[in-house]
């Protein structure tokens, strides 16, 4: 009996990572055996990726909220135990729209946090 060189399995699993791997540079995109290590390469850090984007949010958000805190004169730590102090529970993503979208409630928020720690 003939032996199968290039059955149906072999060929869907290499055009599924040449699928995978197209718009990659140079062989990477054309040739198997380096698209199999690229496409791996490139899930990877999709997948880490994904879970960095949660910590870069917040990074942002923070930085949005302390250059609008500033603004009013006091710091970003000094708002935040402000706030915790007041009992104010607002996520640090819904600060840094209010100070981007609406200054006069994030004003009067900033208000609420100083009287709270006595600035």
């Amino acid at each position: 009996m003939p032996r199968a060189i290039d059955g149906s399995k072999r060929k869907d699993h290499r055009k599924k990572i040449l699928k995978l791997a197209k718009g990659f540079r140079g062989r990477r995109g054309t040739n198997y055996k380096a698209a199999k290590d690229a496409v791996v390469k490139a899930l990877v850090h999709g997948y880490v990726s994904r879970r960095d984007r949660k910590g870069d949010m917040r990074t942002l958000w923070i930085s949005r909220i302390n250059a609008a805190v500033r603004a009013e004169g006091i710091t970003y730590s000094r708002f935040i135990e402000g706030l915790t102090k007041a009992g104010v529970e607002i996520n640090r993503k819904a600060l840094s729209n209010m100070a981007i979208e609406d200054p006069t409630a994030f004003k009067a928020i900033v208000e609420t946090s100083k009287k709270a720690i006595g600035a």
